[in-house]
């Protein structure tokens, strides 16, 4: 695949594009971004190759930008394994509260985490808050993680009993 080729196929899709009728048009489209999908995932392919032979630092600095990392995830070419991936995500979208991953089903997509004891106040609104910080990252670093469960850490915290004061002690009329 060579970029001229690629932009002659583009020209040609978009021609017959212009040409076609709606079917036509919605199929060209559709080989359009086939395409395009093509040519740009080889293009990374290339780069991770090459980065890979000059040393570790580059490649590192690829796979914490959330951009260039959600691309190589795109088109299978992230080198990191999804628990790798998904950990990066937790640890970036945790902000303070003290969250661990427990487990990885791969065949559901469910990511289980922990919540440690002493991580935050344990207020259920804080804990989905943090679960829904934590699957917006991983929509980026680990998509094939669709369904994230985060349980209260520690037992569960119950309502103080309401305490009722009188003026008069009990029996009195």
């Amino acid at each position: 695949m060579s970029a001229e080729r690629t932009a002659r196929r583009i020209e040609e899709i978009l021609d017959g594009l212009a040409a076609s009728g709606d079917r036509e048009a919605a199929a060209a489209a559709e080989e359009l971004v086939r395409t395009l999908m093509e040519f740009y995932g080889a293009g990374l392919a290339r780069a991770v190759e090459l980065l890979e032979k000059r040393g570790a630092d580059p490649m590192a600095a690829l796979l914490a930008d959330e951009v260039v990392a959600g691309l190589l995830v795109l088109h299978d070419l992230h080198p990191e394994d999804t628990l790798t991936r998904a950990g990066r995500a937790v640890h970036a979208a945790r902000a303070g509260t003290s969250v661990d991953i427990e487990h990885f089903d791969p065949d559901s997509g469910t990511l289980r985490l922990a919540a440690r004891e002493g991580g935050g106040c344990g207020c259920p609104s804080t804990m989905d808050a943090t679960r829904q910080r934590i699957e917006a990252a991983l929509s980026c670093w680990a998509p094939e993680v669709t369904t994230v469960e985060l349980p209260q850490a520690g037992p569960a915290v119950r309502e103080p009993a309401l305490l009722q004061i009188g003026t008069r002690p009990p029996g009195a009329l």
